[in-house]
């Protein structure tokens, strides 16, 4: 392995740093990103039940934004709640801009990766030809084996740009659906809060 990371030149440094960025983010945004861990659903039933039963006090809404992102959203409405509707509504919109960027970070830095991966390794590419020609016009042609190590250069900085693109595109636009689902899952939640806030008896107009 570090043969061949040698013969890859030093463009291969900045394509295993992508390689251990890429892989650090994947793994944890994976962890980060769980819908348990997002949107746990025993948090939104034991809600609704205390809505519904006018008992839920400000400690129950305190615990609710430090328990997940969608807590969040929802304690951002239910503090507001006797407020009326149309500042219920702004509270959950503006948390949920704030929650939704916190579910994308490291993504855009994943896509990154997936972009210049393959770029690092056609500037591997082009180096490498370089060095082959330059030891051509130095030494001649007549050993194959005086451009053999600029060829190498070339070919293994393709390949590990590819390996390293291939996995990081997929993680990414697995990732960017992922939050998209999450995002949809949690705006229903607070369409029903609304809902929820808006059938109880006494609310403010």
């Amino acid at each position: 392995m570090w043969e061949i990371i040698q013969a890859g030149g030093p463009v291969m440094w900045p394509i295993i740093l992508c390689s251990i960025g890429a892989a650090a983010i994947i793994v944890e945004r994976l962890w980060s990103l769980q819908e348990r861990r997002v949107i746990p659903r025993e948090v939104t039933s034991k809600v609704w039940k205390l809505v519904e039963t006018r008992t839920l006090t400000e400690a129950h809404v305190r615990a609710l934004e430090q328990n997940s992102p969608l807590g969040r959203v929802l304690a951002a409405g239910l503090a507001n709640r006797e407020r009326g509707r149309d500042l219920v509504k702004e509270a959950v919109e503006d948390t949920g801009r704030h929650v939704v960027h916190e579910l994308e970070r490291f993504l855009g830095m994943l896509g990154t990766i997936a972009a210049i991966s393959p770029l690092l390794g056609l500037l591997g590419t082009v180096t490498g030809i370089i060095n082959a020609f330059n030891a051509i016009m130095a030494r001649g042609v007549g050993d194959p084996t005086v451009f053999a190590a600029g060829i190498s250069e070339a070919l293994i900085t393709t390949a590990a740009g590819l390996i390293v693109a291939i996995p990081a595109l997929v993680g990414y636009r697995y990732l960017r659906g992922h939050v998209d689902a999450l995002v949809v899952e949690m705006e229903k939640e607070a369409i029903k809060l609304v809902q929820v806030l808006d059938r109880l008896p006494d609310k403010p107009a």
